[in-house]
């Protein structure tokens, strides 16, 4: 659970910010006084800090630089009633994450803090290549034991303690920013901070100013001076995923600083200097990308020093039940479910779909089919419908399956039976399923609520029933009044 620490000494502040910022997974402690603002980071290590700047004991920018020694890559956000941009220069200077206005935009300052908790999470939790099976939650790990993961954890090796910019590419999901996370685990870096940034996940018009800030007055909106990853990622690690959605003027800010650490912010005339290590990604195919003249050849080979190439998850099939497992473990905690493993069917489903949102479809498969599963074990039905398929028999079997008398279950084994078909226990119950699902819902008009109660089953477990079987409310009310079969 991430932790948010907030310094400040007034009473009806603290009250407003634990009460505005109270959420499910959010653990908040309060510190009145600088002193005691600083022990508890110490003692309770938060994932972030909101401090303000007039404190009784301390200033709070003197907090920030005892917070700064103490733990480089804590994302402090500053925040002041007195708001001069040279309190906010100076806040940034020291490496306050972000600064804020009183009276605050309840909208404005959860969105900040949730960027800062990501940011915190990112640079602190480590991103370890394959390490025991004993599972914890304060490490995210690259999964693999195939030879194509095997060669990306050498090159990893190769390349995490060298002070070059890398390029990562692969497919969407493979795992391009635990890699990235990886990389800065395991560089000389590591004791600064890591801060991501999705290219392709915010508009072209305001990247420019998320990357590299602006001055007050650069462009409708600009209140007050804004600093940009770059320079909060000072003698850091900043991630550019996919680098190849950026605009050609935004590629060649991004251009300068690799040559030479330089830029200025929107709308100033002033050049900053900062030492950061680049590490960026796409999925696109950037040759194609550099032809129709979409990104820049230039910064292509500044960028190309060291390339990493992630295969995608149907390349490296051995891989699936260790991910699969890792997920399990994850989730089943996190969603406090009673399920220990996953079936050998239902493994060989997830060998045989081909996965083309790779890792990150098979995580979410897995998350779903512990809130799907009903026993212990995660069974091939408790799968989504796109990864299983329809199950042999229920959409795609003989006309005497899809509509004879289904209610002759004698009729229908036989029936399958005759013709060799294979996997009968999840064709027999999922055809049942399917016609007594349709049945009870015809009868109460499509009501969910009353279905649930005649079937013995809760809203939930079957509206995933449904969901599995391919089948909707309106349609089986509608092939009912149409006298469907």
């Amino acid at each position: 659970m991430p932790t948010l620490l907030v310094v400040d000494d007034e009473r009806n502040v603290l009250y407003a910010l634990e009460k505005g910022l109270r959420a499910d997974g959010l653990r908040i402690v309060t510190a009145q006084t600088g002193k005691a603002g600083i022990n508890l980071v110490q003692c309770e290590k938060p994932d972030a800090v909101l401090l303000d700047v007039r404190l009784p004991d301390l200033s709070g920018l003197d907090v920030l630089k005892e917070l700064r020694q103490i733990d480089p890559k804590l994302p402090v956000i500053v925040m002041t009633t007195h708001g001069t941009a040279e309190t906010a220069i100076e806040a940034m200077q020291r490496g306050a994450f972000d600064y804020l206005l009183k009276p605050w935009d309840l909208d404005e300052l959860t969105d900040l803090v949730n960027k800062a908790l990501k940011a915190g999470r990112l640079s602190h939790v480590r991103a370890l290549i394959d390490p025991a099976s004993d599972c914890d939650d304060r490490v995210d790990r690259v999964i693999g034991r195939s030879p194509a993961m095997q060669s990306v954890f050498k090159e990893i090796g190769r390349i995490a303690a060298q002070n070059v910019s890398v390029l990562i590419l692969g497919e969407s999901g493979t795992g391009k920013e635990l890699v990235a996370r990886a990389i800065y685990d395991h560089s000389r870096r590591s004791d600064q901070p890591f801060l991501a940034i999705n290219c392709a996940a915010i508009p072209e018009t305001l990247l420019e100013s998320e990357l590299f800030g602006h001055e007050k007055g650069a462009f409708t909106g600009a209140e007050r001076v804004r600093i940009g990853k770059f320079e909060q990622a000072h003698r850091g690690t900043l991630f550019l995923d996919e680098i190849s959605d950026a605009a050609a003027a935004t590629q060649a800010k991004i251009l300068r600083v690799l040559q030479d650490g330089k830029f200025e912010r929107v709308g100033g005339n002033g050049t900053i200097q900062v030492d950061v290590r680049i590490i960026a990604a796409t999925s696109k195919n950037l040759d194609q990308a550099m032809q129709q003249k979409q990104f820049r050849p230039d910064l292509y080979f500044r960028l190309n020093t060291f390339t990493l190439m992630l295969p995608p998850l149907r390349e490296r099939a051995d891989d699936i039940p260790l991910l699969a497992d890792y997920f399990l473990q994850q989730y089943r905690r996190e969603l406090t479910v009673d399920v220990r493993g996953i079936s050998s069917e239902a493994l060989e489903v997830l060998g045989r779909h081909n996965w083309p949102g790779n890792v990150r479809e098979l995580e979410s498969a897995v998350k779903f089919a512990l809130v799907h599963s009903t026993g212990d074990v995660v069974t091939p039905l408790a799968l989504p419908t796109s990864v299983r398929g329809q199950p042999d028999g229920v959409s795609a079997v003989p006309s005497e399956v899809e509509h004879g008398d289904l209610a002759d279950v004698r009729h229908l084994v036989r029936t399958l039976l005759s013709k060799g078909k294979v996997n009968l226990s999840e064709t027999v119950h999922a055809a049942a399923d399917r016609v007594l699902l349709e049945q009870v819902l015809a009868s109460v008009g499509g009501h969910q609520a009353r279905a649930a109660e005649i079937l013995g089953l809760s809203r939930n477990t079957l509206r995933a029933r449904l969901q599995q079987l391919g089948l909707t409310v309106g349609k089986v009310v509608q092939d009912d009044h149409d006298g469907s079969p």
